[in-house]
């Protein structure tokens, strides 16, 4: 299993997403949780605006 992720990690394809990690608050108890999606690059910005607006 080891050889198919070091294969794709060659052909760059990786390079073309982030993870982006946000924390949202809970508004019953307040409590903070985090929330991981992984994008394209393109759609960083996008991504950290919906995380916003809920």
């Amino acid at each position: 299993m080891a050889k198919k992720v070091v294969a794709t990690l060659k052909t760059g394809k990786g390079k073309e997403y982030s993870k982006v990690i946000t924390m949202i608050k809970s508004p019953k108890t307040g409590a903070y949780s985090f929330k991981e999606l992984i994008v394209h690059n393109d759609h960083v910005k996008d991504a950290l605006n919906e995380a916003k607006a809920q």
